[in-house]
C-alpha cells in the first residue's frame, strides 16, 4: 500500500541518488523542542512578570515569530516568555484551524504546531495525550494511563481511582478535571507516611500531586493529581500544573507546596530518559 510515509522516502532516496545535477539540499529548518514549549507555556501565565521558562525560550520564539507572521501577535509580545497573551495568541490560532473546546485553550498540540510551523520550523521530542481509554471504570488518555500503573509498579500497590480526566460539570474540581491527565486517588487505610510516599511515586513519573484535606475545600481526604505536561489539560489543569513548577499547592490560594520535595521536577518523557 503506497502511504505518505512511503513516498516521503521514495522522494528522499531519489535526492541522494540523482548525482551532481541534483539541487542542493536546503538549509534544515530550527527546531521547536515541544517539551520545553509547554513547561513555559504551563509555566509562565502563572508568572506576573516576563521571565523565561529555562531552556524554552529559542522554542517559543519560533513560535511567538509564526504568530506574529498571522497577524496573531503583537511584536511587543515576542519575547520568549509564553505569557497570556501569547496563550491568547495560540487559542485564536487554534480557533482559526476550527478546533474548539480541549483543542482550543492556547496549549499547542502536536497537529497544531506542526501546522504553525509549516515552512518556518520542525518539532521535536513532540508529546501526545494518545487516545481516550477507560481504567478501572475512569476515563484517562493512554498516557496517564501508562504514568499511573509505572507509579503503582514503583510503588508496589495498586491505587483506587474515586475521578478520572474528561468529567466535565464537578464544582469542586474547578474545572481541572473536565480535560486529560487528572486523577483523584483514595487514601482510605493509608497510614500518613504511606501518603507520603504514594505523593512522591506520583511526582517522581511526572505528576504534580498533593494531598487534598477537608480543611482546604469541600471535599474529603484523596490525593489529587496532574499530569504535566499532557496537552489535553483543560485551562484550570495547565495553572495547576505551572503552579506545580512554581512551588506552590495548586489551590486557588497559590499557597507554599505542602507535598514531598521531588527534585528535579521531571515529566513523564524526561522520566522515561532516566530508566
Amino acid at each position: 500500500m503506497i502511504t505518505r510515509r512511503s513516498l516521503l522516502v521514495a522522494a528522499g532516496a531519489a535526492v541522494a541518488t540523482a548525482g551532481p545535477l541534483a539541487r542542493p539540499v536546503a538549509a534544515a529548518l530550527p527546531q521547536v523542542d515541544m517539551e520545553a514549549l509547554i513547561r513555559a507555556a504551563q509555566i509562565d501565565p502563572r508568572r506576573a512578570d516576563t521571565a523565561i521558562t529555562a531552556g524554552a525560550k529559542d522554542s517559543v520564539l519560533l513560535v511567538e515569530r509564526a504568530l506574529q507572521a498571522r497577524g496573531l501577535l503583537s511584536a511587543t509580545y515576542v519575547d520568549g516568555h509564553f505569557g497570556t497573551s501569547t496563550i491568547a495568541a495560540y487559542a485564536a490560532y487554534q480557533r482559526s484551524l476550527g478546533y474548539t473546546g480541549l483543542d482550543a485553550t492556547g496549549l499547542p498540540g502536536p497537529s497544531s504546531l506542526r501546522l504553525l510551523g509549516e515552512g518556518r520550523y520542525t518539532v521535536v521530542r513532540a508529546i501526545s495525550p494518545g487516545s481516550v481509554v477507560t481504567l478501572r471504570g475512569f476515563q484517562v488518555n493512554t498516557r496517564t494511563r501508562t504514568m499511573l500503573l509505572e507509579a503503582e509498579r514503583l510503588l508496589g500497590r495498586q491505587l483506587t481511582i474515586t475521578q478520572g480526566s474528561y468529567n466535565t460539570g464537578v464544582g469542586a474540581s474547578a474545572g481541572t478535571h473536565d480535560g486529560g491527565g487528572a486523577l483523584d486517588l483514595s487514601v482510605s487505610g493509608l497510614s500518613s507516611a504511606t501518603r507520603t510516599d504514594v505523593l512522591r511515586r506520583l511526582r517522581t513519573v511526572g505528576f504534580a500531586a498533593w494531598l487534598r484535606t477537608p480543611s482546604q475545600g469541600d471535599w474529603g481526604y484523596h490525593i489529587h493529581a496532574i499530569a504535566l505536561a499532557d496537552t489535553d489539560q483543560s485551562t484550570g489543569a495547565q495553572n495547576q500544573a505551572g503552579d506545580y513548577y512554581l512551588g506552590r499547592n495548586g489551590l486557588a490560594n497559590r499557597g507554599a507546596d505542602d507535598g514531598p520535595a521531588v527534585s528535579p521536577k521531571r515529566t513523564w518523557e524526561e522520566y522515561q530518559r532516566t530508566l
